[in-house]
């Protein structure tokens, strides 16, 4: 049987990440390395992962990467045409959640989790704007394995792209504005070597 991870968080300042017409802040070790990587091992082991696939132009194509859905049973979400019924929560996807709602002063019901195998895998530019969600939605992105390049493009204005690294243990809150005002991805990186498996941690409105 698993025991529980020595997880601790210090509420400490992050870092605000400079964007118009949004409130982002960043924290770049938000778990310590150690801590990461057995949460990641956890994670890659423990979870019930899946390759879904999208209709495009009549077209089913697979998405590049693998996902799973977790939370509470009455916490159903839908993207993109594609309906996710919560997994019950694990022991450690619990342990992370508490210590996220810590950070963000923010109570989350479910989590998706992206588990990109190697740079070939990626996440098309989107905004989680879903009416689940709410408005205004606040959601918590927590990186772990290999740092990948995150971007952001403004929906609205003509205003520079955002480009900047998810470290390994790293926690980025996305809060009112980011949603609703800019797109984002994780593009390919052709040749990159390497795992991460990212969690974003939501509130479902049902």
């Amino acid at each position: 049987m698993q025991t529980s991870l020595p997880l601790n968080f210090e509420k400490r300042a992050p870092q605000k990440i400079a964007l118009n017409d949004a409130a982002v802040f960043y924290y770049p070790h938000f778990i310590d390395a150690a801590e990461s990587k057995l949460c990641f091992n956890r994670l890659r082991d423990e979870t019930s992962w899946r390759q879904d696939s999208l209709n495009f132009g009549g077209k089913t194509v697979l998405i590049p990467r693998l996902q799973a859905w977790y939370g509470d049973k009455d916490a159903a979400y839908a993207y993109s045409g594609l309906a996710l019924s919560p997994n019950p929560w694990t022991p450690i996807l619990l342990e992370l959640k508490i210590l996220v709602e810590k950070a963000a002063d923010t109570h989350f019901n479910s989590v998706l989790l992206n588990y990109y195998r190697d740079g070939k895998d990626s996440v098309a530019w989107h905004s989680d704007d879903e009416k689940e969600l709410g408005v205004n939605p606040v959601i918590a992105s927590l990186s772990l394995g290999i740092t990948r390049r995150f971007e952001l493009r403004h929906r609205k204005r003509d205003v520079p792209k955002s480009v900047f690294e998810l470290e390994n243990g790293s926690l980025l809150l996305m809060g009112p504005g980011i949603q609703e005002n800019w797109h984002h991805q994780v593009p390919k990186q052709p040749g990159l070597i390497g795992e991460r498996i990212n969690l974003t941690f939501r509130k479902i409105y049902s």
